[in-house]
């Protein structure tokens, strides 16, 4: 087997062409979470702990003090960027959380009916005539 023809029959392969389909899926999921977390559950968040902006948050590690992120990250300052990581922990509990409920629901849809309970089987042939016989010696 050549292989050109190996990776062609790799690559056609439904668990390959399953895993191209999850991959495009989760990073369109991803830009939704992305924005859930961003502009709705962050600005309720930073409204519930006094107005903070999450995203705002950092340490400066160098000299001189700057107003706002943007302005220590353009006068090149060296910075703990704690608040862009707490967004990104929050992002990844909401993946985590939708991607454990998307998979539940999904088993739940493939889980088979228990199977159905045998029909009785029919006796053997001999039994049946051992009843006859003893119903007609039964009978006056």
């Amino acid at each position: 087997m050549s292989f050109i023809s190996e990776f062609k029959e790799f690559a056609v392969k439904g668990n390959v062409m399953d895993m191209a389909v999850g991959v495009i899926i989760g990073a369109a999921f991803g830009k939704i979470v992305n924005s859930a977390v961003n502009d709705i559950v962050m600005p309720v968040v930073g409204r519930l702990v006094g107005g903070v902006d999450f995203s705002n948050l950092y340490i400066n590690l160098g000299e001189g003090s700057f107003a706002s992120l943007a302005e220590a990250e353009k006068a090149g300052a060296p910075l703990i960027k704690y608040g862009l990581f707490i967004n990104t922990a929050l992002d990844f509990v909401i993946v985590a959380f939708a991607i454990f409920m998307a998979i539940k629901a999904i088993n739940k849809l493939k889980r088979e009916a228990p199977p159905e309970p045998e029909a009785p089987k029919a006796d053997p042939e001999e039994i049946v005539l051992l009843r006859e016989i003893r119903d007609s010696l039964k009978r006056p």
